[in-house]
């Protein structure tokens, strides 16, 4: 397996892909790390003949917690090689028989919990700790932040960040790319592209 990207997120992927018993077999960056925790070889930037040489032999996770790079980059990848890149699932996670991960290159944290009906988009991740209640829709390239808690028949929409602990009232509706802070408590609905906090969320 190859990590596009490599840094704090993509060091959290590398330990979901190990307790997985899926091996890493190297990364690609725009640039060779100085810092290179677990000792991966470089296989250069995700756009060169070795990186997509590498990729098409032993599949790939893009590891970037920034929504629309890691948008760019699947569909950039996709085109590039044929292939989709795989999901990220901890064995700690609880995932429902009944939940829909209908996406590829889902991150599934640590501890986290997804419940029945629950639909998971293409590339989106549930960090460590969080709950995704019954019914849940998150979007594509969607970030649902570590502790955070989607109540029931929650909708999240493509490219949304979700702070670390917020928590989102049961049929709340939340747009495209907007962002949720930290700690959050969400009562009312949310436009798309915009920014709300506190208690409740303005």
């Amino acid at each position: 397996m190859i990590l596009i990207g490599y840094s704090g997120h993509a060091f959290v992927v590398y330990g979901i892909l190990q307790n997985a018993g899926i091996a890493v077999s190297g990364y690609c960056d725009s640039q060779e790390k100085t810092y290179n925790p677990f000792q991966l070889p470089y296989f250069g930037k995700e756009t060169g003949d070795t990186a997509i040489s590498q990729m098409k032999s032993h599949g790939y996770f893009i590891a970037i917690g920034n929504n629309d790079i890691r948008k760019k980059l699947y569909h950039s990848l996709a085109d590039a090689t044929g292939i989709y890149p795989i999901n990220a699932l901890h064995p700690s996670a609880i995932i429902s028989r009944y939940a829909h991960l209908q996406g590829n290159g889902i991150m599934v944290s640590a501890n986290a919990v997804i419940n029945p009906l629950a639909t998971i988009g293409h590339a989106v991740i549930c960090n460590t700790g969080c709950i995704i209640e019954h019914e849940c829709i998150v979007q594509d390239f969607a970030h649902i932040g570590p502790g955070a808690v989607l109540c029931g028949n929650v909708s999240v929409g493509q490219g949304t960040f979700v702070g670390a602990g917020a928590i989102v009232r049961q049929g709340i509706s939340i747009g495209s790319n907007a962002t949720i802070g930290a700690g959050a408590v969400v009562v009312k609905n949310v436009a798309d592209g915009a920014t709300v906090m506190g208690c409740p969320a303005r």
